[in-house]
């Protein structure tokens, strides 16, 4: 034994130096107790069995007897007619009261529901570090209290329902979906779910009432025009389809029934719509693969939204073929001058009237008046003289091809020895090679968001998680680097800007880029957010929405958390449920079906929850390197494992009673979990993971296999173990441990949104890879730490030290196990705090289960070969919950409080040198119900004073001047519109949009005004900028002029066909522009004509100035007429001065 092998045992106490004749050993359980009545038992003399071979095998349940050697039949009936009496069954009851009291103390009483539950050995060290019991609380006390729109669906139930990408208007959160689109009102967002009963399908008993679509293609983007209340949407099939906000009116959703169908839509791409957006003169904008990128003129949509109903059929056709093809105008000589990757971001800069499209490595500047491109420049902010990219990504790719394609020199023929060790450390070498391919291959820096923010800055997150600030013409100015996940999304509101990122952490940013708070959102990546109704709603990619608070972080924080931490009991539910672990190295070998029932079939009635690990189901060299070899290209699994799966299916009548959820295979590892099919709407999300531990951590011979999953919304992770062999491998075993669980990284199925869809069985296919080179950013805590329950088992190989062959037999035949346990290796480390820190065991009760000879039965099966290896508990089953301690109640604080009721081997099993090990876990859950937490939300964000003085100061809108309210433009000379922001304190935002465009007759009467796509501009009219924001006391200008668009050209199947001249008759928009404060929900209106002369009369003062303005004008009595800035700044000092 080596030298650091042998520190673990030095504590130990040295080995018995004789055994007695007499041995102990009782079943200790919570309320095991010495009574009169053991008392007396404990002198009942038993023949002693020198023969093993007699023994039964099967363990089995002793009512606190113990065992002395030699008497005869006739003494043991005086003992047990004694032991009767004393018992009560034939009288003396108060000589069984004098033994209780006299011979030892009476103890306190225990609970009749906790009589049956075993006596448990916890190990010490998991206080502390990543062994320290996850915190847990009725709020969580991490991140701001949030509305739960849409709870955590589990991912079985979202099978053609996941959800996309959402988007706000003024009253509705809708919401793209696979199969369509959803609504949601604000007024509804606090009513409960309509549970399973209800009209609801799974994953969304406890989501906020909402309407869908009718089943449409997947729906991947969408975006809001406020102007004509649409929501247009584009979708997988490449296909732009609109939607109306309002059904019936203005009562709302409620007023039509049935389901939301879609109005006026067009095929736009032959594939996916992968980004859309409206430019500010109202175009639709949209990107798709390959880096097309198509405009559809908001003259031609207009034109089709104006045909009756019996001519829409025309609609669709006339849409279609007016687009213009961007790439085809940007191509010359087949080179073309953007990129040919997808385009995954399309961006309006309504600020300067750009438009931004990109990929993940490039970016395309266009002019969205004139739809010129205007500049190509990379991440780096480079401007690319454009070579497509798919070329040298192409040639990379035949690089790396000739490179693997190298034929090496022949080798001399080597023996089968050395054949297998070099197959072996080669897979070894290509799990390591793909590890590093997939840390590094991808350019960490690839853009994954984009967004606007109210200053004008472009802001755009990075793979990385870095934060990146362009200029409006695609300059590059700073970078920040606050979180080292992938940025997924972001959302502006105010002077704030929000940050979705992959790991679910959310970060609150100000417009100078400093990080005002952060916290985990979700549980998963966040993949959308929008700001509507005084929320900011987040979309995680396993369909889970959440509302913040827009006054978040901050004091209605605290408020809010204590408020519903006060109402905790009315909405906890308790759940419970019993589950069967078992393991089983079955040594390559196959098991009966007798075999089987006795280990899981006979105990399985009551369970609702089966999972069992086997180990070296299958093993060799030249299966190893294969089964590495696979695990490099994502497969997994083997015929042999197929079969264990499938008998123990069937053994457990699989399809009728249980249905298998997930399954893993790591070389000769095999985890698999059943459920009870009525759990089924209450357990999912099954992850698996894979970490090898043998041959340089490469290769699966020794090792973990796992699954996690979501019960009652508890996380709940069972890991499959196979350690180091042989008595002297302590420490690697404790280094295996340690390498399992800080490593273990569970992985979705292969496909985040959807794998079901593709065809795959109800045993959820997992993305097969194993995580040999983990990291864990930021020194997170591994994954395993995070779970609320985690139960071990397998072979973890730990042997009994300090003791003979022969002794260990001696013991083993007396069932003396306590002192056998003393010898126990994992016990001895468990008590140092060097392996499963924190974990529990149930008292052993049975012999150990290592190493017996196949198919001979009782414990004479021992190794009696050559080795004569000594008998040990290699196989184990540990686990750890949410308690801190061992007395903990289960609450929302302690949400998972388990008990072990059995633990045993099944020694009648002799299929393999191993017995299979089961151990049965009564388990209490603490769930929130979140339709009724929902509801006392919104009732406190309704009552509380506190909250509702908080959400007031939301509403102030700065004060501000408008220099005027009417605009001609004649000829080309820029019109100035001032705006003056009075407020001392606060920045004031403003947007400029256009209400609608009119045509003036010769009378001088303009026509009913039509909005444009989103509020847009009228190509022939420049305002500059249209977005921005004014510093406290300071004034902001707006320049308004008429644009130079002489000819409009007209195109179809995108191309110009022919020109028409403009309309050159007088013109007259109504600009509105809308002022909001740094964080204001409210916001006001000033309301600006602007018209433009063509013809040569004098236009009259009278129209100009005087003449009737709509009722929906504000008319401004201070309205002064301000010529240049040093004016606007002596009047705002007038107003100032009290």
């Amino acid at each position: 034994m080596d030298e650091e092998d042998r520190e673990p045992f030095a504590a130990a106490p040295p080995p018995r130096p004789h055994r007695k004749t007499q041995s102990y050993s009782h079943q200790l359980t919570t309320t095991t107790t010495t009574t009169a009545s053991s008392l007396v038992q404990s002198r009942k003399m038993n023949v002693r069995k020198h023969s093993l071979d007699s023994m039964d095998g099967t363990s089995k349940k002793v009512e606190s007897t113990r065992f002395l050697d030699g008497s005869d039949g006739e003494e043991e009936e005086e003992y047990e007619e004694f032991a009767n009496t004393i018992n009560g069954r034939g009288g003396g009851t108060e000589l069984q009261s004098f033994f209780n009291d006299i011979l030892e103390p009476q103890p306190e009483e225990v609970p009749e529901d906790q009589r049956k539950f075993l006596a448990e050995f916890v190990a010490s060290g998991g206080g502390s570090g990543i062994f320290q019991v996850p915190v847990r609380a009725a709020m969580h006390p991490g991140r701001p209290p949030s509305l739960e729109v849409r709870p955590h669906p589990l991912r079985e139930t979202q099978v053609g329902w996941f959800l996309r990408s959402i988007e706000c208007t003024e009253r509705q959160l809708w919401a793209g979906q696979e199969r369509g689109v959803r609504v949601w009102e604000f007024s509804d967002l606090y009513e409960v779910g309509c549970g399973i009963e209800g009209r609801m399908r799974r994953g969304d008993e406890d989501a906020a009432p909402f309407t869908e679509s009718a089943p449409t293609s997947p729906t991947l983007c969408l975006i809001v025009d406020a102007g004509n209340r649409f929501i247009w949407t584009g979708h997988k099939d490449g296909k732009i389809r609109s939607w109306k906000m309002d059904r019936g009116g203005a009562g709302g959703l409620e007023e039509e029934e049935g389901p939301l169908k879609d109005g006026f839509g067009w095929h736009a791409h032959r594939g996916p719509v992968l980004s859309m957006d409206i430019s500010l003169y109202g175009d639709i904008w949209s990107g798709s693969e390959g880096g097309v990128v198509k405009v559809w003129p908001w003259e031609a949509i207009e034109k089709s939204l104006s045909l009756t109903v019996e001519e829409r059929h025309m609609a669709s056709l006339l849409v279609e073929r007016s687009y213009v093809d961007l790439r085809s105008q940007v191509t010359f000589n087949g080179v073309c001058n953007i990129s040919g990757s997808d385009v995954k971001y399309i961006l309006s800069d309504n600020c300067r009237g750009k438009v931004w499209s990109a990929g993940y490595l490039s970016f395309a500047l266009w002019d969205a008046r004139t739809k010129e491109l205007l500049k190509v420049f990379n991440i780096d902010g480079q401007i690319e003289n454009r070579v497509d990219m798919t070329l040298l990504e192409a040639s990379g790719e035949e690089e790396v091809k000739i490179k693997f394609a190298s034929v090496s020199k022949k080798e001399k023929p080597q023996g089968f020895f050395q054949r297998s060790r070099n197959a072996l450390m080669g897979a070894a070498d290509a799990v390591r090679r793909v590890a590093a391919k997939g840390a590094f291959g991808d350019d960490y820096r690839r853009t994954e968001a984009i967004v606007m923010s109210m200053d004008g800055m472009i802001w755009t997150g990075c793979a990385n998680g870095l934060l990146v600030q362009w200029d409006g013409n695609g300059g590059r100015i700073q970078d920040f680097h606050y979180h080292s996940s992938a940025v997924q999304c972001f959302c502006v509101f105010g002077s704030s800007i929000w940050v979705g990122y992959a790991s679910g952490t959310i970060q609150v940013l100000d417009l100078e880029g400093r990080l005002l708070g952060g916290w985990v959102g979700h549980s998963g990546p966040i993949i959308k957010m929008a700001v509507g109704g005084g929320y900011v709603f987040s979309l995680a990619n396993h369909g889970g929405v959440r509302g913040w608070s827009l006054a978040s972080p901050g004091p209605i924080d605290n408020i809010l958390r204590s408020e519903l931490a006060s109402k905790e009991l009315m909405y906890t539910k308790l759940e419970n449920l019993k589950i069967l672990a078992g393991t089983w190295n079955v040594g390559q070998g196959r098991a009966s079906h007798d075999s089987l029932i006795s280990w899981l079939g006979s105990v399985a009635s009551g369970v609702g929850i089966v999972v069992v690990g086997l180990q070296e189901v299958e093993m060799g060299a030249g299966f190893l390197a294969v089964s590495a070899a696979k695990e490099t290209v994502g497969l997994e699994g083997s015929a042999m494992g197929q079969w264990w799966l499938d008998t123990i299916g069937r053994t457990l009548d699989e399809g009728t009673t249980f249905e298998r959820v997930g399954s893993r295979q790591l070389a000769g590892l095999l985890i698999s979990v059943w459920i009870r099919r009525t759990l089924k709407p209450h357990i999912g999300d099954v992850d698996a993971a894979a970490v090898p531990c043998g041959f340089g951590r490469a290769i699966g011979n020794k090792g973990a296999v796992g699954l996690r999953m979501r019960v009652y919304d508890r996380i709940i992770c069972f890991v499959n173990c196979h350690f180091a062999a042989h008595l002297e491998a302590v420490n690697r075993r404790n280094a295996d441990f340690d390498h399992v669980y800080r490593t273990m990284v569970f992985s979705r199925p292969s496909n985040l949104l959807n794998t079901a869809a593709a065809g795959v069985s109800s045993a959820v296919h997992m993305l097969r890879g194993t995580n040999a080179g983990a990291v864990h950013p930021d020194d997170a805590k591994p994954e395993l730490s995070e779970a609320d329950m985690v139960v071990f088992l397998g072979d973890f190989n730990y042997r009994l030290h300090g003791i003979s062959y022969d002794e260990a037999r001696d013991f083993v035949s007396q069932r003396c196990f306590d002192w056998l346990k003393e010898r126990d290796q994992l016990r001895a480390e468990m008590v140092a705090g060097k392996v499963f820190q924190g974990m529990r065991e149930g008292i052993i009760m049975f012999p150990p289960t290592y190493k017996f000879e196949r198919h001979q039965a009782g414990l004479g099966g021992y190794d009696s070969g050559e080795k004569k290896r000594i008998p040990a508990w290699c196989d184990r089953i540990l686990y750890r919950d949410n308690r801190s301690s061992s007395m903990s109640d289960c609450n929302l604080e302690c949400p998972v409080v388990s008990s072990v009721t059995q633990y045993e081997a099944c020694m009648d099993v002799t299929d393999s040198d191993h017995k299979p090990v089961r151990c049965v876990f009564n388990v209490d859950i603490a769930r929130v119900d979140e339709s009724i937490r929902r509801k006392e939300f919104g009732r406190i964000m309704d009552s509380n004073e506190k909250i509702r003085s908080i959400l007031q100061e939301l509403c102030f809108v700065p004060e501000t001047i408008v220099s005027t309210n009417n605009i001609i433009l004649q000829n080309n000379d820029p019109s100035i519109l001032r705006i003056t922001n009075k407020c001392g304190n606060d920045r004031a935002m403003f947007e400029t949009v256009c209400d609608g465009q009119s045509a003036i007759n010769e009378e001088g009467q303009a026509s009913d005004p039509f909005p444009r796509a989103a509020f847009g501009l009228p190509p022939w009219l420049e305002v500059i900028p249209a977005v921005g924001m004014i510093k406290p006391g300071q004034v902001g200008e707006v320049s308004v002029r008429h644009e130079e668009f002489h000819t409009q050209l007209e195109f179809v199947d995108g191309v110009p066909q022919n020109s028409f001249c403009e309309d050159v008759r007088d013109k007259e928009v109504i600009l509105v522009v809308t002022i909001r404060g740094s964080c204001s929900t409210e916001m006001r209106s000033h309301r600006v004509r602007v018209r433009q002369n063509f013809t040569s009369k004098k236009v009259d003062s009278k129209i100009r100035y005087s003449g009737k303005i709509p009722s929906n004008v504000l008319h401004r009595s201070d309205i002064q007429r301000l010529e240049n800035t040093a004016d606007v700044v002596e009047d705002l000092r007038r107003l100032n001065t009290p």
